[in-house]
């Protein structure tokens, strides 16, 4: 069996030379089992070994047992052991989430918290094929989709490592007897009152039963198959998120273009831009993808609300994804007058406005920055004061006669409206001077006849 982990261990790569690898060790029989072999292997890998455990404090007097059980095989093998008591059903309560839930993230929040103390590289779990299998077939039951049915991965962010993945129970439990380990047994699983109980202990073997005596491995080959067909796909349609898409201002922008793309890629594409914005897919399911690539045939200016806070927008075409923070319509109207030689804060846009005046006979870089523009400050009256648009606003773009109306300017530059009561206009004697981050005004621009330049920056904080 150690030749198998071995191999499955070189075939992806999961240790390098000099790692730091925390097993996680519940004291069952697949953790015990992976603990025991990373601990033979030590010497081949160059690796060093360490043991994480938390007491769920689920099980009462069985949980103590089964923590000191881990520290006594820990001490037995000398492998740092690192173990936490936390209060399950109290979390779970504190946070809304199922017992089930609240482990989890305690697991993971523990794993995190030592991996960073650590200076760690790996962090080994003890899935094997039947977790594997349980998995796909729950996932198939619940009408999942590819990266479903690709299941429990190797190895995940480079990070989390699952030696065991291709190792049947029998053969763990089989490694345990075999060298006397005497692995602590969690009666709870032997209870169908969980759903994975319930594909373990009575659809498994029911389907072995009555229809394929080797579920586990068909079960394995489909999730291996799907991966390999699931992971050309992925590939493309990072290339593809490359092309169509970029990040601005706290959003992602996927481009019209993408949506001539064949489906399956263009779902990648969407599933990719999601994850850049929210950080994760929790809670993002298929009929949200299909919600996002009609509302790109809605036309412009209509927009989808998404779980957590998330908005989509359709910009001429183009599909803006953000946090609901990101499109919030600011509707204040003050005015803030700016001082000259200092840096003005201006808490309704949250910017930093720095004002100077310049000699013209001093070297300016006139190039194109969409933070830093300069003007006539001869032409300047009174004062400079940043706002919001308003009713009737109008405007004169830089390199034309005449004006146009702020609106009729707006949508000429596709800007959407849901961002045009957010812009900051600097205006100089109540005349817009510069459309932050679009025009500056043609009736105060720099010309040979300018004695004295102002330099304005704008710096979003």
């Amino acid at each position: 069996m150690i030749n198998k982990v071995l191999s499955t261990i070189k075939k992806y790569n999961m240790f390098s030379s000099g790692d730091k690898v925390i097993a996680a060790v519940s004291g069952g029989p697949d953790s015990i089992c992976l603990l025991h072999i990373l601990y033979k292997l030590q010497e081949e890998f160059n690796i060093k070994l360490y043991a994480a455990h938390i007491n769920h404090c689920l099980r009462g007097e069985e949980a103590d047992k089964d923590e000191e059980y881990v520290k006594d095989f820990c001490r037995k093998h000398d492998i740092p052991c690192f173990s936490r008591k936390i209060d399950i059903n109290k979390l779970a309560k504190e946070r809304g989430l199922s017992s089930e839930s609240a482990g989890r993230e305690a697991r993971y929040e523990f794993f995190d918290e030592l991996f960073k103390e650590l200076d760690a590289q790996k962090i080994a779990l003890a899935h094997n094929a039947n977790d594997q299998a349980e998995t796909v077939l729950m996932r198939i039951i619940r009408g999942t989709g590819m990266e479903g049915i690709v299941g429990i991965k190797p190895m995940r962010g480079n990070i989390f490592v699952r030696p065991l993945i291709n190792i049947r129970r029998e053969s763990i439990e089989a490694y345990c007897e075999e060298n006397n380990l005497s692995p602590r047994i969690d009666k709870s699983n032997l209870e169908n009152i969980y759903a994975r109980n319930k594909v373990r202990l009575e659809l498994l073997p029911y389907i072995k039963e009555n229809f394929n005596s080797d579920i586990i491995s068909a079960l394995n080959r489909l999730s291996e198959t799907i991966s390999t067909d699931n992971n050309y796909l992925e590939s493309k349609a990072l290339k593809k998120y490359k092309i169509y898409c970029s990040n601005k201002e706290q959003k992602v922008i996927i481009n019209k273009e993408a949506f001539i793309e064949d489906e399956a890629i263009l779902s990648r594409v969407i599933r990719l831009a999601l994850k850049d914005v929210k950080g994760s897919l929790n809670n993002i399911e298929k009929v949200h993808i299909y919600d996002l690539i009609e509302l790109q045939r809605l036309g412009t200016g209509k927009r989808l609300t998404l779980p957590e806070n998330l908005i989509a927008y359709n910009n001429y075409g183009n599909i803006e994804l953000g946090l609901s923070k990101v499109y919030v319509n600011n509707k204040n109207r003050e005015e803030y007058e700016l001082t000259i030689g200092e840096d003005n804060y201006i808490e309704q846009f949250n910017i930093n406005v720095s004002i100077r005046i310049i000699d013209k006979n001093e070297k300016i870089d006139f190039k194109e920055k969409d933070c830093v523009k300069y003007f006539n400050y001869d032409k300047l009256k009174e004062k400079i004061t940043v706002r919001n648009r308003k009713e009737g606003d109008r405007f004169s773009p830089f390199g034309m006669k005449g004006n146009k109306k702020l609106k009729d300017l707006f949508i000429d530059l596709k800007v959407p409206k849901e961002e045009r009561d957010n812009i900051p206009l600097i205006c100089f004697d109540d005349e817009i001077a510069w459309i932050s981050g679009y025009r500056i005004s043609e009736n105060y621009k720099v010309d040979k006849n300018t004695k004295n330049i102002l330099e304005i920056k704008i710096k979003k904080l």
